[in-house]
């Protein structure tokens, strides 16, 4: 199960081309749904990135060792596999992951345990939009600024 809420979409200043869009994100993994897989469209020319904030076990969890695991892409575009969780409902319950980044796609598994583990976070698109013309001129105008002169010494009278 996955959720994704609108929680703002604005433009990122003036003259910038750049739109953001910010969206809640959350998945849970059971143990009849041991993975989720988040991934945007290949079509999508948009930069997207996940950032995971929290991971927590929720009602009906067992006090056995859930393992949870993020399978993604490193630099060389290789799978990589890295457990980010091993929650316990006795002595840690839940874990803050910090606005853990990645870019999807990326796959959360449930490697062991019964759950239900829930991640959430927020799913950021960044994607440049059309600038008018009047736009464009504004931001050459912008650019043609004149430099700072270096300030000129004066010598005090003795």
């Amino acid at each position: 199960m996955a959720a994704f809420l609108e929680l703002e979409s604005r433009a990122a200043g003036a003259g910038t081309g750049l739109c953001l869009g910010n969206f809640v994100f959350g998945c849970e993994l059971t143990g009849s749904t041991r993975s989720y897989t988040f991934k945007v469209d290949e079509a999508d020319d948009s930069e997207h990135i996940l950032a995971l904030s929290m991971v927590c076990l929720t009602d009906g969890a067992k006090d056995e060792c859930n393992v949870v695991e993020v399978v993604g892409r490193d630099r060389q575009n290789q799978e990589i596999a890295v457990p980010v969780a091993n929650l316990k409902l006795s002595c840690q319950p839940a874990l803050s992951l910090d606005n853990f980044q990645l870019q999807p796609p990326v796959t959360f598994q449930l490697k062991s345990g019964s759950g239900p583990v829930h991640l959430s976070g927020r799913h950021h698109i960044m994607h440049r939009r059309a600038l008018s013309e009047e736009e464009e001129s504004e931001e050459e105008e912008e650019e043609e600024l004149t430099p700072i002169m270096p300030a000129k010494k004066h010598r005090r009278r003795q």
